[in-house]
């Protein structure tokens, strides 16, 4: 029972990928079902492994020794009631209470907890080395295999939207076209996302290389380098690299000085010359193109904004401002809003969908008030928003128990984990799902530094996984939220608290 336990964990994360493919998440498909395919699939899937492995009692009697898991479950039972009973009733602007929907927000608890059930069997399922050696090789070559061959034969998406309409080569012979038609995630539904898995699997990947040096691993590691520069996020492209260098320094510290590996001349000078690949690219990336982009556009609005435009609006709202009282007041900011807030650079998705100004004119005056890089800034608006709507809805305990992810997901997705989840489950909420996650890197840590058994290069290598994974969340956003993501942290995860359990008591492991 217990190998086909772990050939299913073993299968089931291999499909990730394949499950996060963007036709799942868009008509018709999304539409068969009330929720998208891939998670009703997860869900019984992970309901197939936890069955297969309770029908073991010997399984049974360890939970029943294991009071730190029943004792975490009854928590998250007791927090799941409190958060449905707090987030059923909202006060606020939007007529329907920003879609929210019961059955949706159990639907997206069961997604938090699920990563966590995935944790729990990898750990108790002792995984050899070799099978996730395997997996990882998998993990990269899929994801990256589909990036690159998509980006070369140019039908793959756009990591910002629509299909590419230039390949690599196009980026130094071709007519250089802007980073949204060069930018391409093969067929996964979010850049983000991929970025935040191929930037875990950098280590995780470098440590394979090293264990088996040989063509294959070494045209993994190439196509990884080139995938991630593809992408076009900065998670991803500059994610190659620092990845790269904080590995290398691993390496060197257990070559120098914990001395459990061999120093390779050959190893060193392969990755230098992919890494020399990798750099030779970067300077005509997507990333660069948008961030030059980015940089030119703020430029040039904060340069033009008072001799051309913004002086003479303001001047124009203050003087309608100081014309119009109560209920008019609002009438002209109304308006004002509606016809200039381009002039302001203001995002039309947030001024129309997310936070309509029709129903809240006096915010969007505070935000066109913002210097312009402010205005610019998308998460900075984001969390603006979310800081009105918890404003208005004016409960204590919307900071402990949060206003739900339903409500979050139909204002706008806040691109920063752990920062978001803290506004959709709370301060409480946050701690019990994510906290999980930093709690055993934190355990990790402390092992590979007191236990002398613990300090393996493998061990490592989990740690700058699991490590860079949570940093990716934080920095960028849509990770912590979507399982393909989380289920392959879970596993990953998982193995590292099985390998740090059974070193940590001396034991040989296989």
């Amino acid at each position: 029972m217990q190998k086909k336990i772990r050939a299913g964990l073993f299968w089931f994360v291999l499909l990730q990928p394949f499950l996060d493919f963007y036709w799942f998440y868009n008509p018709p498909l999304s539409e068969i079902f009330h929720f998208s395919i891939p998670t009703i699939f997860r869900i019984l899937a992970v309901a197939v492994l936890v069955g297969l492995y309770f029908s073991q009692k010997r399984n049974w009697q360890i939970l029943k020794k294991q009071w730190w898991i029943i004792a975490y479950i009854g928590l998250i039972v007791v927090y799941t009631i409190v958060h449905l009973w707090h987030v059923r009733h909202f006060n606020s602007i939007s007529p329907n209470s920003y879609g929210y929907s019961a059955g949706q927000e159990i639907f997206y608890l069961i997604r938090m907890f699920l990563p966590l059930v995935i944790i729990y069997l990898t750990e108790a399922s002792h995984f050899s080395e070799k099978t996730v050696i395997r997996t990882i090789q998998a993990l990269v070559g899929t994801f990256s295999g589909i990036i690159v061959i998509t980006n070369l034969f140019t039908f793959s998406l756009g990591s910002y939207g629509g299909w590419i309409k230039e390949n690599i080569f196009g980026w130094f012979f071709g007519p250089h076209l802007s980073f949204f038609y060069t930018a391409s995630k093969g067929f996964f539904n979010f850049a983000n996302t991929t970025s935040a898995i191929l930037f875990m699997l950098v280590p995780l990947m470098a440590y394979v290389l090293v264990k088996e040096f040989n063509w294959i691993n070494i045209t993994l590691f190439t196509l990884q380098s080139l995938s991630m520069v593809m992408l076009g996020t900065k998670t991803a492209s500059l994610g190659f690299g620092l990845a790269c260098v904080i590995f290398a320094i691993a390496y060197l510290v257990h070559c120098l000085l914990v001395k459990d590996i061999k120093f390779s001349w050959k190893l060193v000078a392969t990755v230098a010359i992919i890494g020399g690949l990798y750099a030779a690219l970067l300077p005509k990336s997507p990333m660069l193109s948008r961030s030059n982009l980015d940089a030119k556009i703020t430029e040039t609005r904060e340069k033009s904004k008072k001799p051309e435009s913004e002086d003479k609006l303001n001047k124009k709202l203050a003087k309608g401002l100081k014309k119009n009282k109560g209920a008019n007041r609002r009438k002209f900011l109304i308006t004002f809003i509606k016809k200039y807030y381009p002039n302001y650079s203001l995002n039309q998705k947030f001024v129309h969908k997310s936070y309509p100004y029709q129903r809240d004119p006096e915010f969007w005056h505070k935000v066109m008030k913002w210097p312009v890089a402010s205005r610019l800034n998308n998460r900075q608006v984001e969390q603006a928003m979310l800081d009105q709507i918890i404003h208005k809805n004016n409960s204590s305990l919307d900071k402990w128990l949060g206003i739900s992810y339903v409500r979050m997901s139909n204002i706008f997705n806040l691109e920063r984990d752990f920062k978001s989840q803290r506004y959709t489950l709370g301060i409480i909420g946050t701690i019990l799902f994510l906290g999980v996650y930093v709690a055993i890197l934190i355990y990790a840590i402390v092992y590979w530094f007191t236990k002398k058994n613990c300090r393996t290069l493998l061990i490592s290598s989990l740690i700058l996984a699991n490590g860079l994974a949570i940093a990716a969340a934080y920095y960028s956003g849509n990770v912590m939220d979507f399982l393909t993501a989380t289920i392959i942290l879970g596993f990953f995860n998982g193995y590292m608290l099985s390998q740090v359990n059974e070193r940590k008591k001396n034991k040989r492991i296989a």
